[in-house]
């Protein structure tokens, strides 16, 4: 190989530089040679069968490669992380596929378990609170009543018996409100856990509760009149009302509404209860004034809209006792004595429609009647609210027991099918190994050395995979590598014809090149017109481009190149060699490189090597 001198006059600076820079074409005809001037060959050492010189491009000085751009930011650019669960066996990927659902199933289970013990327990507490808190809070509601009334009495007209019998009341009160109070700042309701609200509002009763204390000495010593009294009881009796009411909102959707249909019953008959009180303060002066009047009236309305309410939300049961009380002569002559205080004038006249005798009788039946049907409701929502009685338990523990064994079916039919998958699994991945690592690779390293192989004996078709998918699959592997043995044999065969007529047909290329070569540097050695020797290196040059290409068939066909050198050859004659093999070579600089040397068996593949790389370099 040999490279063509630059046509100009002199040497250029940069023809002993050591590395080679691609620069951007300029106006006008790069790399022409100039007029009258004589090139002078330089070789990459003396080939082994040949001795042709190719042309080598101008290398202008004075142009640098442009700075490359600086990057910027500091540091590597971090990668977005990405969560991905990497099971690595395949026993792992099946053991966590199959484990999902039994786990989502062991998940269903233990939540249905753990709510249906929740149910249960909040059954069973409501229960015991329905004894513990609700109970004593009625009884302390019945007892405020009478003492209320009892009061009325006593602040109407003063007498030993009525001011022993508002001690007996207060009495009754204060027993039936014991079990509230527990202790200083602890109650029935923290000790029943029943949260905040209803701890407060117990507190509340309790300290309403502590100050009849105080209203019951201004009674006994009159020093307050019916009025204030009247609205001291009251508020207590609603404070209690309170209390039950904060526990409708603890309670599952059949017991609270339980709840709060009693609790309307029992709003109802306190209505009753402040009626009689009313009248009862009223009978002694015979006048019921102003106030008390619109009192009545509000407590009487307030009545019939309650009972109308609540009754129509009882049970069955309960509803047909409370209808025979609303259809009783007792409830029809209270309701007609109602409306005739409601008719009357304030004063005297509204104290005298309801004659004492007969409105006592009635209001005492109904409201012993209304109390009857209270408490049978009561009994039987406290027995629909038992867990045993509701069938809870049987159909918890049934649904619980049911989910129990389908976790274990599941979890024994899960290990069963993903043993049986694994172990297939397992067999078809190690025929699958064996396959791609050890029998197709040797049957393919003897095809490319020009061996003959049978494909029955290296690929027979095994039985016994099954019938299932995964044996498909097996079946799939052999008849694959049966195939993929017989192309591989019939594409050598091929192959070996064809890089034979390639080698062929490149060699002659490549004879030919070289006495065009011979033929082309012989003119150029006679030639003195500068026009015809800038033609003759442009042909020496594609000349030698299309040696490069008939050798890199050669090399691509299997074959050894025809050049080879035995000695030797300075590095900057092979990096020149490779320059003068490409189109642009006008555009490449050589700049100065070591004094080093390349072995001659090594030249020719490097410099195909370097001409490949500056082709690249210069065309993209």
């Amino acid at each position: 190989m040999r490279l063509r001198r630059r046509p100009s006059g002199g040497a250029p600076s940069a023809a002993a530089a050591g590395t080679a820079a691609v620069r951007r074409p300029t106006g006008g005809a790069a790399g022409a040679p100039a007029a009258g001037s004589h090139r002078r060959g330089a070789h990459a050492g003396q080939p082994a069968t040949e001795d042709h010189r190719a042309p080598r491009g101008p290398a202008p000085a004075g142009d640098t490669p442009p700075p490359r751009p600086a990057r910027s930011g500091a540091g590597p650019v971090p990668r977005p992380a990405r969560f991905a669960l990497r099971l690595r066996s395949v026993r792992a990927k099946i053991v966590a596929l199959l484990m999902v659902p039994v786990v989502s199933l062991m998940a269903l289970w233990a939540f249905a378990t753990v709510n249906t013990v929740q149910d249960i327990w909040n059954l069973l507490h409501f229960k015991e609170v329905h004894s513990t808190l609700l109970n004593p809070v009625a009884d302390t509601v019945t007892a405020l009543q009478a003492e209320r009334t009892a009061a009325a009495r006593y602040l109407a007209a003063p007498t030993p018996a009525t001011g022993a019998a508002v001690r007996d009341r207060a009495t009754a009160t204060d027993r039936a409100a014991a079990p509230l109070a527990l202790g200083r700042d602890y109650n029935s309701a923290d000790a029943a856990g029943l949260g905040q609200d209803a701890a407060a509002r117990v507190s509340a009763l309790v300290d309403r509760l502590s100050t009849l204390a105080a209203l019951r000495k201004r009674i006994q010593s009159r020093s307050v009149d019916w009025p204030a009294a009247y609205r001291d009881y009251n508020t207590v009796i609603d404070q209690a009302f309170d209390v039950s009411g904060s526990l409708t909102g603890l309670q599952d959707q059949q017991a609270a509404s339980d709840a709060r249909v009693l609790l309307e019953f029992s709003r109802g008959r306190e209505m009753l209860a402040r009626e009689d009180a009313l009248l009862t303060a009223a009978r002694p002066a015979g006048r019921l004034d102003g106030a008390q009047h619109r009192e009545f009236d509000g407590a009487a309305y307030s009545r019939r809209d309650l009972f109308r309410q609540s009754a129509a939300d009882l049970r069955p049961a309960d509803r047909s006792a409370w209808q025979r009380v609303a259809d009783s002569s007792e409830w029809q002559d209270l309701t007609a004595l109602e409306d005739a205080v409601a008719s009357a004038a304030d004063g005297r006249p509204a104290a005298a429609a309801a004659p004492a005798d007969r409105w006592d009788a009635t209001a005492q039946s109904t409201a012993q009647q209304l109390r009857s049907v209270e408490e049978n409701a009561g009994r039987a929502a406290a027995e629909r609210a038992d867990p045993y009685a509701l069938g809870v338990l049987t159909r918890s523990g049934a649904a619980v027991g049911f989910g129990l064994l389908a976790v274990l079916a599941s979890l024994v039919i899960s290990v069963q099918v993903g043993r049986g998958l694994v172990t297939e699994l397992v067999g078809l991945r190690n025929s699958a190994l064996e396959l791609a690592g050890r029998r197709l690779p040797g049957a393919m390293r003897r095809l490319r050395a020009g061996e003959e192989i049978d494909v029955e004996a290296e690929a027979p078709l095994t039985t016994g995979h099954g019938d299932d998918e995964i044996g498909q699959v097996a079946l799939a592997l052999d008849t694959v590598q049966r195939a993929a043995l017989q192309a591989a044999a019939e594409r050598a065969e091929v192959l070996s014809g064809v890089s034979g007529v390639f080698v062929n047909l490149a060699r002659r290329s490549q004879v030919l090149v070289h006495r065009q070569l011979t033929l082309l540097d012989a003119m150029e050695r006679r030639t003195e017109d500068p026009a015809e020797l800038a033609d003759l290196f442009r042909l020496d040059h594609l000349t030698t481009r299309m040696r490069r290409h008939a050798e890199g068939l050669i090399i691509l066909s299997g074959a050894a190149p025809g050049r080879a050198w035995r000695r030797p050859v300075p590095l900057l004659d092979v990096v020149r060699a490779a320059v003068s093999e490409v189109e642009d070579y006008a555009r490449v600089e050589v700049h100065r490189m070591p004094h080093v040397s390349v072995a001659g068996p090594a030249v020719a593949d490097l410099t195909h090597l370097v001409a490949e790389l500056v082709e690249n370099a210069t065309a993209f």
